[in-house]
């Protein structure tokens, strides 16, 4: 039993274990949510937690002593320059992790861990919509559609009896005429 005991140590040497924590926290920074097991992202949660409290004092000493957990200075900078800025109202719980089941060959529970700023299903940001509204009242589609109809309609109509009754033209006048046509719609 591990009573006591602080530390889940997975089944694994303190060297592994750093390693797989490491790659771990850097999937999550990089991919915003990772599968894995229930026991690795309980572990991985008091791992990153603090390297995102951390980053949102970006300073050269935060920056390093990130590093030196993280190993990877690309996945460092996009957690400063990305992730701090969406978590820097957050006092804590950067992470949630959700149960999806048992892993079918040995059982093992399984779960999603991901970044709560960055899963648009829960967060309270309304998505801006891109379509603007009326002043008028509903009901003004059917209408427009059928004066637009009747109005070209008309224009089509007037324009045949015109060029019915004109005289021929030479090719300069057409294209000017046409022209004039296409403007005039």
């Amino acid at each position: 039993m591990r009573h006591g005991n602080k530390v889940n140590k997975l089944g694994r040497k303190s060297a592994h274990r750093k390693a797989m924590l490491s790659n771990m926290a850097c999937s999550l920074i990089q991919h915003k949510s990772i599968n894995t097991t229930l026991a690795k992202a309980k572990a991985l949660r008091g791992y990153v937690e603090p390297l995102l409290t951390k980053s949102k004092t970006d300073s050269t000493h935060s920056r390093r002593t990130v590093f030196s957990y993280l190993q990877n200075k690309e996945i460092v900078s996009e957690l400063f320059r990305d992730v701090a800025p969406k978590i820097a109202t957050r006092d804590g719980g950067y992470t949630r992790i959700i149960r999806t089941g048992y892993r079918l060959g040995d059982n093992a529970e399984m779960c999603m861990i991901e970044l709560v700023d960055f899963n648009a299903i829960y967060t309270n940001e309304k998505a801006k919509k891109t379509t603007r509204r009326s002043k008028r009242a509903g009901g003004k589609k059917e209408d427009e559609t059928a004066v637009v109809d009747t109005i070209v309609s008309e224009e089509v109509v007037e324009n045949e009896v015109a060029t019915e009754t004109e005289e021929p033209t030479t090719e300069a006048e057409e294209n000017t005429s046409s022209d004039e046509e296409t403007e005039v719609k």
